[in-house]
């Protein structure tokens, strides 16, 4: 039996420990004051060897690739929702050797799947959920439902678990051959939009043990950091009130509306807006704005997201909405009846060694090799949205920096629980168009063509190479 000589998956651990003991003032040292990388050694022949095989082997799985991409993108399924498609992962999984763990933490679409034994422990990740409103027929630069109003793959998670699933399976492979000790784990993403899973899967227990998380996501270039990410921290809650139902015409002198809170607290954080930082974000929707016009609302619900860039400045946007809420119940004479929070994301932090090993397996593997008629229709959709026709991007960018992430950012994520818990990195691979506008129809064109099929094609081959690099 070979040895297993951690070398990589030391270093990870020894920034992921001094990373985790900075306190939130100080930030992390690595983020503030990063050290220069020593130089690189000549790599073990065996392993450039290894990798060459590794991404041989995807390659020779492109046509798996395809498959999974379309079949999940035939689904569309909304947040908790996910079952033909758990169902289709999990068969698919199962068929190759892996154990399957299901309604993990409590969640019906929630599963682990395990292959291996002994160390180390790598697990994969990658989101399974859709978009509302966002089905789209592939391929076509212009919209056209597949089903009239269904939801569909508008952010193209449709696309992780392919890169995920053909990285293991090719390295399975060379681990049974070479009788190699180590475990693979695949997890899904639940439910990421609504920032609703990972939290749990890290409470269940999901990554104890776990030496390191390798995580994939869309996007329309290999991205690649370490240190902070430039995102912000989240809190999702609904605040749900109660009033009392009467006849809106014939006795509304008898009605307390619970609409009329919720329309209150939204105003008053609409007024709130102009004495927040910039950096904020916050939306929300109604959930639930009473049954017909003609009976005063007993019940109704408002949902927002409030996102900052740390965990102090959010948690007083929260506090400052339950105010609000209590003095929306008390103007209306009804009652705040139950504040939940559905979801959170705290802002993720990106493992160093891990980030520079994998950026090294991106520059090695490459940009896909787009076709003319890739260029044409990437070039065509960024027409349609009014943005430069620049086509899909071509070269691989430079390994991101906390010196070049921005102090705040726009998006949220709850990997970020999940990089607070274990060392993790997120490939973010070219399987987009450039210049789409996110959580929309328009970034489903090509989340079941070619462009896609490539890009995932390349990020399984750097995925596996990673994963060969925490293994020797």
């Amino acid at each position: 039996m070979l040895r297993f000589r951690p070398s990589l998956l030391c270093a990870a651990a020894a920034v992921f420990l001094l990373s985790a003991g900075q306190t939130e003032a100080q930030d992390t040292q690595d983020s503030i004051t990063p050290a220069p990388s020593a130089p690189r050694p000549p790599q073990d022949p065996r392993i450039v060897r290894l990798k060459a095989e590794a991404a041989s082997k995807v390659e020779a799985r492109a046509k798996l690739v395809q498959e999974i991409i379309d079949q999940i993108y035939s689904y569309g399924e909304l947040g908790m929702q996910e079952f033909e498609t758990s169902k289709y992962l999990t068969g698919l999984l199962e068929k190759n050797g892996f154990t399957i763990q299901r309604n993990v933490a409590g969640m019906p679409t929630g599963w682990v799947a395990r292959w291996g034994s002994g160390k180390p422990v790598i697990s994969l990740g990658s989101d399974i959920d859709g978009i509302p409103q966002s089905n789209q027929t592939p391929a076509t630069a212009y919209r056209s439902w597949q089903v009239q109003g269904a939801p569909g793959h508008g952010e193209g998670h449709n696309s992780g678990q392919a890169v995920n699933i053909a990285a293991a399976l090719a390295v399975k492979e060379i681990m049974m051959r070479d009788k190699m000790p180590g475990t693979l784990v695949i997890w899904p993403g639940v439910a990421e939009e609504q920032l609703a899973s990972k939290a749990y899967l890290v409470r269940a227990g999901v990554f104890n043990g776990v030496d390191a998380n390798l995580f994939a996501h869309v996007s329309d270039e290999f991205g690649i950091s370490w240190g902070d990410e430039s995102a912000l921290t989240l809190i999702s809650a609904q605040f749900k009130f109660s009033g009392t139902a009467s006849h809106a015409a014939g006795a509304p002198w008898r009605g307390r509306s619970a609409l009329d809170a919720v329309m209150m607290m939204a105003n008053s954080w609409e007024y709130h807006r102009e004495h927040m930082e910039l950096a904020q974000r916050s939306h929300y929707v109604i959930t639930d704005g009473g049954d017909q016009p003609n009976v005063v609302p007993a019940t109704a619900s408002i949902w927002f997201f409030f996102r900052e860039r740390d965990v102090e400045r959010v948690t007083k946007m929260f506090e400052d909405a339950k105010v609000m809420a209590r003095a929306a119940a008390a103007g209306t004479f009804t009652v705040l009846d139950t504040v939940q929070v559905i979801g959170s994301a705290w802002r993720p932090h990106m493992n160093k060694p891990i980030a520079e090993a994998m950026h090294r397996n991106a520059q090695r593997v490459g940009m896909p090799a787009w076709s003319a008629d890739d260029q044409v229709m990437a070039k065509a959709v960024q027409r349609l949205m009014q943005q430069p026709d620049s086509g899909l991007t071509t070269k691989v960018g430079p390994l991101r920096t906390p010196t070049d992430t921005p102090a705040g950012g726009t998006g949220s994520d709850d990997i970020g629980d999940v990089t607070w818990t274990v060392p993790s990195v997120t490939l973010y691979y070219p399987s987009n168009i450039p210049g789409t506008p996110g959580h929309n129809w328009v970034d489903g064109i090509a989340m079941a063509t070619p462009i896609a099929h490539k890009g995932v094609v390349a990020g399984a081959k750097v995925q596996a190479m990673t994963l060969l690099d925490l293994m020797l």
